[in-house]
C-alpha cells in the first residue's frame, strides 16, 4: 500500500479548510436570508471543525520540520539537521508560507472560542458573524493553496540532502514568543471586528455589540501590547545595536493597529457612558482590523526593506486586491447605517460644518456626497425612521468627553504620522520615481510632541468630570498634580545634572530649516517637559487611588490594604486602566534615559580598561567555544563600579554553519534600575589577542520593561471575569468548549509529546569560518553622530542602516571619508547634499524640507490642527446654542413647582 507524504496529506487538509470555510459562509448567507436557526447552526459546527483540521496543518508541518522532511520546501528553506528542536518548532512561522498557516491556525483557535462562547448570545449578529470569520479563514486558505503553500514541494523534484537553516538573528528565544504573541493580538481584533460587522449589518447599534465585544478588545489589545514588548526585548538583545525600536517598517506596521485600537478602548467608554461617538467607535475598531491586513501585507509583500520582512512574493496582490474590497466593503457599510450612528440624516452642509470650509472642501465633499447618495438608495430599498429623541452632544471643552476626544485626536494623529512616514517610500517611488528613505530621526523628532502633549492627557482626563466641569471641581482636582509636576521640574532643573540627569541636553537639527531648529529646540527641553508631565500625571493617577479608597475607609471602616482591594476588584476596568495608564508612564521614563545615553569604543589588549560613567570594564581575554550548529567567540571582562568589582560580562559573536557569512552579535547586558550596562565585541585579533569593545551606559531602560509588565497586568485586570461569570456561567462554556475541542487537545498533546521524545538528527561542523571579524563602529563627536545617523549605507548588500549603526567594511571606509572632508573645513549641509548626489535621495534617512518632502510632516500637522480647531470652534457653537435655548426649554412650569411645594410640606 503506497504512503501519503507529508506534503500531499497537508495540502489535501488545506483544501479540505477551503471547502469547510466556503461552507460555513455559505450557510451563514442562507441563516441572514432565511432567518434560519439550522443554517446558523450549521455556519457555527463548521467553523468549529476548522480549528481541528487547521491544527491538523500545523502539526503536519511541525512534524516535517522535526523529521527534516527537506523534499518540502519551507522545511528545506528554514531549517537544517544542526538546529535545535525548539527553533525547528519556532522555524513555523520563520518564513512567510509557515506563518501564514500559524496565522490561519491562531484565528480558528479564536474562532471555535468565539463559536462556543457565542451560542446562546447576540442570535441575530451570530449568522453576520460567523461569514465575516469564515470569509478571513477562507482568503487566508486561499492564498496559501495557490500563492504561499507551506507544503510545497521543489519545483526540480530533486531532495536536498540538508536544508539551509533559519537566519541567524531567529534563531533566539525570544523569537520563539514574541510572533505567536504578536499574531495573537494581530488575529484577535477579527472577533470584535465580526461583532460589529454583525451589529452594522443588523442595525442593532446600541451599547448591547460594545458590551460583547469588550473582553475581546482587551484580549487583543493585551496581546498586541505583549507582541510588541517582546519584538522591543529581542531587538534589544539580539540585534546589538544597542536600541530597542528602530521605527522599521514591521515595527511600525504591528504599532498603527495598537495606536488605532487604544483609541478605541478610550472612545468606546464615552458611548457606553453618554451614547456619544458612535461614528468614531465603528470607524476605529474597522480602522484597527484594517490595518492588521495591512501589516501584513507590508511584511509579506516584500515591498519594504526591513530586517523583519519577507522576500518578495506575489501574495502581496492578492492582499492588495483583499484590502480595497474590504475598504470599500466598510465604507458602504458605514455609510449604510451613518444616520442612525449619528442621530441625523445626512446633510451636504456637514462638509462644510467648521471654521475652515474652503480648506476642507475639496477632500470632504465627495465623501460626503457619496454618504449622501448611499443614504438615498437605503431610503429607497428599505424606509427608515429615525428617533425623534435628539442626539446627545459633548456640552463643553470643560469635560472628559471632550478629554477623551482630545485623546483620540492625538492617537489617530501619531498614526496618520507613522503611517504616512512608513508608505512614503513607496508613494515617491510610485508618483515621481525616486526612491527616499524616512528613518528613526524622523519618527523620533515628529513623534517628540505627539507624545508629550498624549503624556499630559492620560494625567488630565481621568481628573474631568463627566459632562460638564466646574471650575471648583478642576481646582480641587489638578491643585496636587500640578503642584507635584512642578516641584518635579524644580529638583530636576537644579539637582538632575549632579545625579547624571541634566533637565536640557545637546539636540541635533535633521533639517538645517527653522522648522529644524524649532524641532532640535524642543528636543533639548524634552528630559525637562517629559520629567514633569511624568510627575503630574503619576500624581493624577494615585491621586484617583487615594480618593477611591479613603472613601471606602470612611463609608464602610475598612482598612487601607483591604479598601484599596475591594475597590479594584468592583471596578476593575476603570483601575486596571489606572494601572496600565501607570505602566504606559514607566514606560515614558524608559524613553526618557535615551537622553543620556553613553558611548566608548576601543580596541583593547588583555589586562587594559575601558571608562564609561562610573563603570570600569577590564579585558581578561578572548575564548571560543563551538557546537553542532555554530561557532562562538567570546571576550570576557570584568566589570568595576567606582571600584568595587561587579562581576563578568561576555559579548560574543557566533557565527553559524549554514550561514558563515551572517556572523550574530550576541550583547552582554548588566540591568538596573538607574542604567544597563551594554556591551559589544566589535572584532577581535586573535593573533594579537586584541578585541575592539563598544560599550553603551544606557539609563532607565529597566524601567521600560517594567513599565510593559504593569501594562499586561492592568489588562488583565481590566479583562478578568466577575465572580459570577466564573461560578454560574464558566462551567457551561467550558464543557462545551472541552467537547468541541477535544480533537485538537488530543493532536497537541500527541505533537508535544512526539515532539519531547523526538532526537533531532545533528551532523559534525564543517567548513566554518575562523575569521569573525564583523567591523567596528566608532562616533567621535556630536558632528559625526548628526552626519552618521543621516546617512545611509550603500553597500548593496546590508539593511541600508545608518553609518552611525553599520558595521560593515563599506560603511567604515566611509565614515573615513567623511571625516576627511570635515578635517578640510567641509560643513555638514555640503557633505549631506555631495552624498545626495552621489548615491541618491534614498541613501538619506530623512527626507529634506523642501518641495513635496515637506508635505511628509506638513500634510498631517495640518491636518492635526485644522481638526483641533473645528473640535473647539464646533463644541462652543453648540455650548452657546443650549445656553440661548436654556431659559425657554428648560424652564420648569408653575404648576410642577406647586405639586413640589405641597410635596414638601407633606
Amino acid at each position: 500500500m503506497p504512503s501519503i507524504s507529508v506534503s500531499t496529506a497537508g495540502s489535501f487538509l488545506l483544501y479540505v479548510v477551503l471547502a469547510l470555510s466556503g461552507y460555513a459562509f455559505g450557510a451563514s448567507a442562507i441563516a441572514i436570508r432565511r432567518q434560519s436557526l439550522g443554517a446558523a447552526e450549521a455556519a457555527r459546527h463548521a467553523l468549529i471543525a476548522l480549528c481541528d483540521f487547521v491544527g491538523s496543518a500545523l502539526f503536519l508541518l511541525a512534524y516535517a520540520f522535526q523529521v527534516h522532511d527537506f523534499s518540502i520546501r519551507y522545511v528545506a528553506r528554514y531549517s537544517d539537521r544542526s538546529m535545535n528542536p525548539w527553533y525547528l518548532l519556532a522555524a513555523l512561522w520563520g518564513g512567510q508560507d509557515g506563518s501564514l498557516l500559524w496565522w490561519t491556525f491562531l484565528l480558528s483557535v479564536y474562532t471555535l472560542v468565539f463559536c462556543v462562547w457565542v451560542k446562546d448570545k447576540l442570535h441575530e449578529i451570530q449568522p453576520y458573524a460567523y461569514a465575516t470569520l469564515s470569509s478571513l479563514t477562507f482568503f487566508f486558505t486561499l492564498v496559501m493553496l495557490f500563492a504561499a503553500n507551506p507544503f510545497a514541494t521543489h519545483r526540480s523534484g530533486a531532495t536536498p540532502v540538508e536544508g539551509e537553516g533559519l537566519n541567524p538573528l531567529l534563531q533566539n528565544y525570544w523569537m520563539a514568543i514574541h510572533p505567536p504573541a504578536l499574531y495573537l493580538g494581530f488575529t484577535g481584533w477579527a472577533i470584535p471586528f465580526a461583532i460589529c460587522v454583525g451589529a452594522l449589518c443588523t442595525g442593532r447599534l446600541d451599547e448591547t455589540w460594545l458590551i460583547a465585544s469588550r473582553r475581546w478588545t482587551l484580549l487583543a489589545w493585551g496581546f498586541l501590547s505583549l507582541g510588541n514588548l517582546l519584538g522591543m526585548f529581542w531587538s534589544y538583545e539580539e540585534l546589538g545595536w544597542g536600541g530597542y525600536w528602530a521605527w522599521d517598517p514591521v515595527e511600525n506596521a504591528s504599532f498603527m493597529p495598537w495606536l488605532s485600537g487604544t483609541a478605541y478602548l478610550h472612545s468606546v467608554m464615552i458611548q457606553e457612558r453618554r451614547g456619544l461617538l458612535k461614528v468614531w467607535n465603528v470607524s476605529l475598531l474597522c480602522g484597527t482590523f484594517f490595518l492588521t491586513i495591512f501589516g501584513t501585507f507590508l511584511t509579506r509583500s516584500g515591498l519594504i526593506a526591513s530586517v523583519h520582512s519577507f522576500a518578495r512574493s506575489d501574495i502581496g496582490i492578492y492582499f492588495a486586491w483583499y484590502m480595497g474590497l474590504l475598504a470599500l466593503f466598510l465604507f458602504v457599510l458605514i455609510a449604510w447605517r451613518l444616520p442612525e450612528l449619528r442621530g441625523k440624516r445626512i446633510d451636504l452642509e456637514d462638509a462644510f460644518d467648521g471654521p475652515f470650509p474652503r480648506l476642507l472642501r475639496l477632500p470632504i465633499f465627495p465623501l460626503i456626497g457619496i454618504a449622501k447618495l448611499i443614504e438615498i438608495l437605503r431610503q429607497r430599498l428599505s424606509p427608515f425612521h429615525l428617533p425623534t429623541r435628539k442626539a446627545q452632544e459633548i456640552e463643553t471643552v470643560w469635560s472628559r468627553e471632550f478629554a477623551f476626544l482630545l485623546n483620540n485626536w492625538i492617537l489617530v494623529g501619531m498614526l496618520v504620522f507613522v503611517f504616512l512616514a512608513t508608505t512614503f517610500p513607496l508613494l515617491s517611488e510610485t508618483l515621481r520615481g525616486e526612491s527616499v528613505t524616512v528613518g528613526p530621526a524622523f519618527y523620533n523628532r515628529w513623534m517628540l510632541p505627539l507624545g508629550l502633549i498624549l503624556l499630559f492627557l492620560m494625567g488630565a482626563g481621568p481628573l474631568i468630570s463627566w459632562k460638564r466641569a466646574t471650575a471648583r471641581q478642576l481646582r480641587e482636582a489638578l491643585i496636587a498634580p500640578t503642584l507635584f509636576g512642578l516641584l518635579m521640574a524644580l529638583l530636576h532643573f537644579l539637582f538632575g545634572a549632579r545625579l547624571g540627569f541634566p533637565p536640557l541636553v545637546e539636540s541635533t537639527d535633521i533639517y538645517g530649516t527653522p522648522t529644524g531648529k524649532a524641532l532640535a529646540w524642543l528636543g533639548r527641553l524634552a528630559p525637562l517637559a517629559c520629567s514633569s508631565l511624568a510627575a503630574f500625571t503619576f500624581a493624577a493617577i494615585i491621586q484617583e487611588f487615594w480618593r477611591g479608597t479613603r472613601a471606602r475607609m470612611r463609608n464602610g471602616g475598612e482598612g487601607f490594604f483591604v479598601a484599596l482591594f475591594r475597590l479594584i476588584a468592583r471596578a476593575r476596568r476603570r483601575y486596571g486602566g489606572y494601572i496600565v495608564h501607570l505602566g504606559i508612564l514607566s514606560m515614558y521614563v524608559g524613553f526618557l534615559g535615551a537622553a543620556y545615553d553613553m558611548e566608548r569604543e576601543g580596541k583593547l589588549e588583555p589586562g587594559e580598561s575601558l571608562q564609561i560613567g562610573p563603570f570600569e570594564l577590564r579585558y581578561e581575554g578572548f575564548r571560543t567555544e563551538a557546537d553542532f550548529n555554530r561557532e562562538m567567540l567570546f571576550a570576557d571582562l570584568s566589570v568595576f563600579e567606582r571600584g568595587q568589582p561587579r562581576g563578568r560580562v561576555s559579548p560574543a559573536k557566533f557565527l553559524y554553519r549554514t550561514h558563515p557569512d551572517m556572523p550574530t552579535t550576541e550583547v552582554a547586558i548588566r540591568s538596573g534600575p538607574f542604567a544597563d550596562l551594554y556591551v559589544i565585541l566589535a572584532s577581535v585579533d586573535p593573533q594579537k589577542g586584541s578585541a575592539t569593545i563598544r560599550v553603551l551606559k544606557r539609563p532607565l531602560v529597566f524601567w521600560i520593561w517594567c513599565g510593559g509588565l504593569l501594562v499586561l497586568l492592568g489588562t488583565f485586570i481590566a479583562a478578568f471575569p466577575s465572580v459570577r461569570e466564573i461560578l454560574v456561567e464558566r462551567p457551561a462554556f467550558l464543557r462545551e468548549a472541552r467537547a468541541a475541542s477535544l480533537p485538537s487537545i488530543l493532536l497537541v498533546l500527541v505533537g508535544i509529546g512526539l515532539f519531547s521524545l523526538w532526537p533531532s538528527r545533528l551532523c559534525a561542523q564543517n567548513d566554518a569560518s575562523s575569521s569573525l571579524h564583523a567591523g567596528t563602529v566608532e562616533i567621535r563627536n556630536p558632528i559625526e553622530r548628526q552626519l552618521f545617523e543621516r546617512l545611509l549605507c550603500q553597500c548593496g548588500e546590508c539593511q541600508r542602516l545608518p553609518l552611525s549603526t553599520c558595521g560593515c567594511a563599506w560603511a567604515e571606509r566611509m565614515r573615513a571619508e567623511i571625516r576627511a572632508l570635515l578635517a578640510q573645513g567641509l560643513d555638514p549641509a555640503s557633505i549631506q547634499a555631495d552624498y545626495r548626489n552621489r548615491f541618491g535621495a534614498g541613501a538619506i534617512s530623512v527626507p529634506p524640507d523642501q518641495g513635496l518632502d515637506r508635505l511628509l510632516w506638513a500634510a498631517p500637522l495640518l491636518g492635526l490642527c485644522l481638526a483641533f480647531f473645528m473640535l473647539i470652534t464646533k463644541i462652543h457653537r453648540k455650548s452657546n446654542q443650549r445656553t440661548q435655548e436654556a431659559p425657554l426649554s428648560e424652564a420648569i412650569p408653575p404648576d410642577r413647582i406647586e405639586r413640589e411645594i405641597e410635596r414638601f410640606v407633606e
